[in-house]
């Protein structure tokens, strides 16, 4: 924000961090949480903690205090931030994501040579995967965890190594309790944690990265909540008219047991077989440049992976949409979901629910950008999930000015 429109959305500022950080027991930590986030929306292209403090006209300890070593909870004001920014989003989705933060050295908690999307390779850097509430309209990140690779875990570690880790440990202050989990079972850990606080998921959307794991997709449907993932082209699926069978039996030995005897399919091969005239042309929503327009297939299939068939020994496998886009001037479909979204819905809210995910791009482009997500230069466990938790109060201070008319925030 410029500091024009800082100043003019002061007593707007004040009254929503009023709101977000009234879990906060003492006044004094209030007082250091509006600051901050006042420092994150201010004009500067540094957001780290010194310059911040110089141009807030605050003490640099102050501020590094309070977010390093202040007595006060994270997950608590971003359920305040959650209960705050549902009503005025209404999503139609929880989008789960992650973003990349490189690093040059090797003592910031979680940081390891792996793949990093901001470089678009594999790299030295942080990754923390995301919950957002989103529309085409507007979204806000609500939960945040920051990943932890399998060499910050002692358990995971040779027994060599098991000291040196504990010491990275140590000096980066991270929880005894806490560990190596996959990016997956984090995002079904916030899932979780939102529905706690008292949110109810419309749906859950994520790229490949979440959605080629089955413990992920079967995660979210054991616990009814329907989906739409990015998928790889090798996914396994066996068409909706499979069956089980079973070979007449001859009254001796082992009853034969149904099962499918048709081997799986990669969807990539099942989309090319229905070929070009299985495709629709559908336009989702405006860009900035004209209508958004591309050529889709639904079909209905039976995920055939083996992580889902061991979760429905004997059963038949479930039945969920695939969709796949197929470009005009492309050979072949460039990208694939799967849904459980029910049978009948209408192809253009598939695709449009498929292609959300485009908000939470803006939200971190907006966050790294302007509001200093990525200039965290401590190295503790806990002040990175602060800042992230407070960079994410800021940017859901710019939706609300850009939602709300200003008499309607101050009222």
């Amino acid at each position: 924000m410029t500091p024009d429109e800082l100043k003019a959305g002061q007593a707007r500022l004040e009254a929503f961090a009023a709101e977000v950080f009234a879990p906060l027991g003492r006044a004094d930590q209030r007082r250091w949480g509006e600051r901050y986030v006042r420092g994150l929306l201010g004009a500067g292209c540094r957001k780290s903690m010194e310059p911040m403090a110089a141009r807030l006209g605050v003490d640099r300890q102050g501020l590094q205090q309070f977010l390093a070593d202040s007595p006060w909870s994270h997950q608590m004001v971003l359920a305040e931030l959650a209960w705050r920014m549902e009503p005025v989003i209404r999503p139609a989705a929880w989008v789960v994501d992650d973003v990349s933060f490189p690093k040059d050295g090797h003592a910031s908690p979680g940081v390891a040579a792996q793949y990093c999307g901001a470089l678009g390779k594999t790299a030295n850097c942080q990754v923390a995967p995301s919950v957002h509430l989103v529309t085409d309209a507007a979204s806000c990140p609500v939960d945040w965890r920051l990943f932890l690779p399998s060499e910050w875990d002692r358990a995971a570690a040779p027994a060599e190594e098991a000291d040196r880790v504990d010491r990275r440990r140590r000096r980066a202050r991270i929880p005894d309790a806490v560990g190596y989990v996959p990016k997956w079972q984090l995002a079904l850990d916030m899932v979780d944690e939102l529905r706690c606080w008292g949110l109810d998921p419309p749906l859950v959307v994520a790229d490949e990265g979440y959605g080629q794991d089955g413990a992920f997709r079967e995660g979210l449907t054991e616990r009814g909540i329907a989906y739409v993932v990015g998928v790889r082209s090798d996914t396994a699926v066996l068409p909706e008219q499979a069956v089980r069978t079973a070979p007449a039996w001859s009254g001796t030995g082992r009853k034969p047991v149904p099962r499918y005897r048709q081997a799986p399919t990669a969807v990539r091969e099942l989309v090319l077989g229905a070929g070009r005239g299985a495709l629709r042309t559908v336009t989702w929503r405006r860009g900035s440049k004209g209508p958004l327009r591309s050529r889709f297939a639904a079909l209905r299939v039976r995920p055939a992976g083996m992580r889902i068939r061991r979760a429905h020994p004997g059963e038949d496998l479930p039945v969920c949409w695939l969709l796949a886009e197929w470009p005009a001037k492309e050979p072949e479909p460039t990208k694939y979901w799967l849904s459980t979204l029910p049978a009948h819905v209408p192809l253009r809210r598939l695709v449009r629910l498929a292609k959300i995910r485009w908000r939470v791009e803006h939200d971190y482009r907006e966050l790294k950008t302007a509001l200093g997500l990525g200039d965290f230069e401590g190295r503790t466990w806990n002040g990175f999930h602060r800042h992230l938790t407070l960079a994410s109060v800021a940017q859901a201070f710019c939706t609300l000015e850009r939602l709300c008319p200003p008499a309607t925030v101050a009222a």
